[in-house]
């Protein structure tokens, strides 16, 4: 997450980050090294669970609450972005296993940080609330029947998943946001 735009208290804050990450599901990320596309669906939920202590490694920093510039997030900052992540996928998930092709409620991530505060939340907390939603969503992907992989789903625009891909994207953005943070690899 990168800025030149002032956020609500005047200073720098962070340009929203408006690409379509969804090419990850075709090819391996240059940035953290993921390849998401070659996650099995049954290891979604292991993966997320493996991620939860490094992550709370990681906001157990004591630099975790500072900006490493005035352009990107902190470790804090993307600590509560992937809690909230754990959040959404869930839903979604939910969706499209108990729903027919459903369509995704926007999720503006940019916004829910202005919004949650992301950069004075307690690590302590967060922490803890990392670890709930990162166990709930691991289970969820864990109770998916064999024959609801290919369940659709689709986002507001147009991009479309079936529970497979949505997992394997889901999977790099919290694998991706370790690398962003320096999180050592397991």
């Amino acid at each position: 997450m990168t800025s030149s735009q002032p956020d609500q208290a005047g200073t720098p804050g962070i340009t929203p980050d408006t690409k379509d990450w969804t090419w990850v599901l075709d090819r391996r990320c240059p940035e953290c090294g993921f390849e998401s596309g070659a996650v099995d669906p049954d290891q979604v939920g292991p993966v997320v669970r493996s991620t939860i202590p490094r992550w709370q490694a990681v906001l157990a920093r004591p630099d975790a609450a500072a900006r490493p510039d005035e352009r990107t997030w902190s470790p804090l900052e993307y600590a509560a972005h992937v809690r909230d992540v754990f959040g959404i996928f869930d839903v979604r998930l939910a969706s499209m296993v108990e729903g027919d092709d459903p369509e995704f409620a926007n999720w503006d991530q940019d916004a829910a940080a202005l919004a949650g505060d992301y950069g004075n939340q307690d690590p302590q907390v967060l922490a803890r609330e990392l670890a709930i939603a990162g166990d709930r969503i691991a289970g969820r992907f864990d109770a998916v029947g064999s024959d609801d992989w290919e369940r659709p789903g689709r986002r507001s625009n147009g991009s479309v998943f079936t529970v497979r891909t949505l997992g394997q994207y889901f999977l790099h953005d919290v694998v991706h946001h370790l690398h962003d943070v320096g999180a050592p690899t397991d």
